[in-house]
């Protein structure tokens, strides 16, 4: 190797001067994440505490069946934290465990946790709530379902108050309706969220709102109902739908009924025959026959609406082909005076060969050409189960009829044949002559040739107001009961415009 390439190769390297590096920042420490995620888990045990007090609030738990069920199933009200905690809204929180949902509980001041950790219960009675009709609200506008519509939905009403209870309205499919109803805690948040300005939006677009009582008073006037239909139809919308613990109780203790002296009052069970199904029928304070919503059956098709009858109708232009096609099976029928359509209840599901032929047998009512047309599931829900109660306030006034008739002036009993004042002899001998006196003044009663019978099938009017009234058939539906009660058979009870 030469001097030179010596030379070239033992030439020392040059470094350049660099700054000095900064220091390296400073690392977080154990302590501020545990901080960090110790306050990220207080909230979020926070609120799976919040959604199981909303289980077993006075506004959710005794209008749940289920959970009223798991309620009383214990006669210490304990429920397993497993069952609830695995409630769809509860998934999230129950995959962290059954002991973290029950640390989360025991931050609760309305629940209390077991020694054991497995079970929960509320800390006080279950209560009634008051006007709760009065504290809701109806809201419309909002966008179609998504797995988180419910939690944006609470926590955009929990902008102007506290709330009971968010409940999406649905459709006979479950499918939500776009609408809301909402029980608010108090009067105040009430009036703040209906009086609010600007008026409240969703997604930029204004919500239409109003109160529920409001709203009651919109689907009444829509449906034109008037007297006692709007009154009937008022309470039955200002009521819990569905399953109402304090009604079932309320119930249960009507039906175990009040001793007289030292008997207790010997009570029958009696069954409404309607649309193929047999209908326990209940007795209200005031003595009148109903049927539990839930029980009466939907059997589609067995209505037809009319329309085009001019504001009137002769009910024998309806009624009389019917039973004739029918082998004397009178139809139910609702219709308002003055309005231009009506409904006409069958006792079956009508086929299309029966439809079609109701169609030629009744082309015109009152002069007037009509039209025949299946209603709308609505509708037809709707008017049987006014049909349905209906035939129940009928059966049972024909029942304590038939059951009086057993007593004075009844077979066997005074005035009656064979007992004190039978034929001819003893107290209330005159009972027969007095029903027939009773007959012929009927029949003085009666304008022109119209006979007694006649006369039953002009308009009803259950509440006393002027032209409202629903014609039903001339016998009360048939009945079963756990005694023999004297009944005739037929579908279809003295009418009510409920």
């Amino acid at each position: 190797m030469s001097a030179e390439s010596a030379a070239q190769v033992e030439q020392p390297t040059v470094v350049e001067a660099t700054e000095p590096a900064p220091a390296p920042a400073a690392a977080s420490t154990s302590e501020d994440v545990e901080m960090a995620n110790g306050e990220e888990d207080k909230d979020f045990m926070l609120k799976a505490c919040r959604q199981v007090e909303f289980y077993f609030a006075d506004s959710n738990l005794p209008y749940d069946k289920f959970m009223w069920t798991l309620h009383t199933k214990d006669k210490d009200h304990w429920c397993p934290i497993s069952t609830v905690a695995s409630f769809k809204r509860m998934r999230e929180y129950s995959a962290r465990g059954t002991e973290w949902v029950a640390k989360a509980l025991r931050q609760s001041t309305f629940l209390e946790v077991d020694e054991t950790g497995t079970k929960v219960r509320r800390i006080t009675e279950v209560q009634e709530p008051k006007g709760a009709f009065e504290r809701s609200i109806y809201a419309k506008g909002f966008p179609d379902e998504e797995p988180t519509l419910q939690t944006k939905l609470e926590e955009f009403f929990n902008n102007f108050g506290s709330t009971n209870a968010v409940r999406m309205r649905r459709d006979e499919s479950k499918k939500f309706k776009n609408s809301v109803f909402v029980e608010f805690t108090d009067f105040e948040s009430v009036a703040k969220f209906l009086s609010a300005d600007p008026k409240p939006t969703w997604e930029g677009k204004e919500l239409l709102i109003m109160s529920k009582e409001a709203y009651c008073d919109m689907k009444i006037k829509e449906k034109g109902l008037q007297g006692q239909a709007a009154v009937n139809r008022r309470e039955a919308m200002s009521k819990t739908k569905g399953f109402d613990a304090f009604r079932e109780m309320k119930r249960e203790r009507e039906e175990k009924g009040k001793s007289t002296g030292d008997k207790l009052e010997e009570k029958k069970e009696i069954y409404l025959e309607f649309l193929g199904s047999k209908i326990l029928i209940h007795k209200d304070e005031e003595g009148n026959g109903y049927v539990k919503e839930e029980d009466v059956p939907f059997v589609k098709g067995s209505t037809l609406k009319f329309d085009g009858c001019g504001g009137d109708v002769s009910w024998g232009e309806i009624k009389e082909p019917i039973k004739q096609k029918f082998e004397g099976r009178a139809p139910f029928i609702k219709y308002t005076r003055g309005e231009n359509h009506g409904l006409v209840g069958f006792h079956k599901a009508l086929t299309e060969e029966e439809i079609a032929s109701i169609k030629d047998l009744i082309k015109t009512i009152n002069k007037n050409e009509v039209t025949w047309s299946l209603p709308t599931e609505e509708e037809e829900k709707t008017f049987q189960v006014e049909r349905a109660q209906a035939a129940a306030r009928g059966a049972l006034s024909q029942t304590s009829r038939d059951g009086n008739s057993r007593g004075r002036g009844g077979r066997g009993g005074r005035g009656g044949r064979g007992g004190r004042g039978g034929r001819g002899r003893g107290r209330g001998s005159r009972g027969g002559d007095r029903n027939r006196e009773r007959e012929q003044r009927d029949k003085k009663d009666t304008n022109g040739d119209e006979q007694t019978g006649d006369k039953r099938e002009r308009a009803v009017e259950p509440d006393g107001g002027p032209h409202v009234g629903v014609r039903g058939t001339v016998a009360p539906p048939s009945l079963q009961t756990t005694k023999k009660v004297k009944t005739n058979n037929g579908d279809a009870a003295p009418s009510s415009a409920s």
